[in-house]
């Protein structure tokens, strides 16, 4: 596929699932501009001919240098480029699109937030995670009753180094055996993080299934010494490792990767 095809097929699929997200983008060349000043940036996956991989930036700030941009790559399967890239786009939109949108509005409309005292001075925000293949329900089950960022947090903490934002991949499963464990952060492998997910105790079962999920941790303003923390709204205050929402939910996905 060429690669301003290939362009034109990303853009399309984002203007759609960033509509069921309820946000309007519209293409300014190789650009998507979206409401505000956000804006999503499409570049070339590198490695093994960028075939059904996208690499999408959701950026906060247009215009500013030093901006906040949430990097993130997906790739989905299918009998065509087409279809990969159009159902990578999807996978980005259920999990990585789903925390950002959910960081600008604060509604817990498509994603939870939470604190963890493990990672003091972070806002935690996920979307809901993605699972598919064989008997997903049990994975999908453990995720939901469990939250995996306590645990990989001290291996997080040395790797976050946006000041304001940064995006932590999970991508998890496989089956017995032949187990995937992968943590990203800021869409560079960490591999301390990813042995540390690999080492919990979620279901390996005996055919393929896989779990795609999304934080972003987002750095808290502290606040003066005279005065005690306040929530940020009861509707997105949630107590450490509650699952609440979205969390306790997930979302079964077309055969998809990454």
């Amino acid at each position: 596929m060429r690669p301003q095809h290939r362009l034109d097929v990303i853009q399309r699929s984002v203007i759609r699932e960033m509509a069921r997200l309820g946000r309007h983008f519209t293409v300014d060349g190789e650009v998507l501009r979206g409401p505000g000043t956000t804006a999503l940036a499409v570049r070339e996956h590198p490695g093994d001919g960028g075939s059904g991989h996208v690499d999408l930036g959701y950026v906060l700030q247009l215009g500013r240098a030093d901006g906040p941009v949430v990097w993130d790559c997906a790739a989905g399967l299918g009998r065509t480029e087409e279809e990969q890239l159009d159902n990578a786009v999807r996978m980005w939109a259920t999990t990585t699109a789903s925390a950002v949108v959910e960081l600008l509005d604060r509604r817990g409309e498509h994603g939870d937030h939470y604190r963890s005292p493990e990672l003091p001075g972070w806002h935690a925000v996920q979307g809901p995670a993605a699972v598919f293949g064989f008997g997903s329900r049990q994975l999908a089950d453990w995720l939901a009753d469990h939250q995996p960022l306590p645990a990989l947090a001290e291996a997080l903490r040395p790797e976050l180094t946006g000041p304001q934002v940064n995006g932590v991949k999970l991508f998890l499963g496989g089956r017995a055996g032949e187990d995937v464990a992968e943590v990203r952060i800021n869409g560079v492998v960490s591999d301390r993080a990813s042995a540390v997910l690999r080492a919990l105790d979620w279901p390996r079962g005996e055919r393929l299934c896989w779990a795609r999920l999304f934080v972003l941790l987002v750095a808290e303003a502290p606040e003066p010494p005279a005065v005690a923390a306040r929530p940020a709204s009861a509707a997105v205050t949630a107590a450490p490792g509650r699952r609440t929402g979205l969390l306790g939910r997930w979302r079964r996905a077309r055969p998809q990767r990454g």
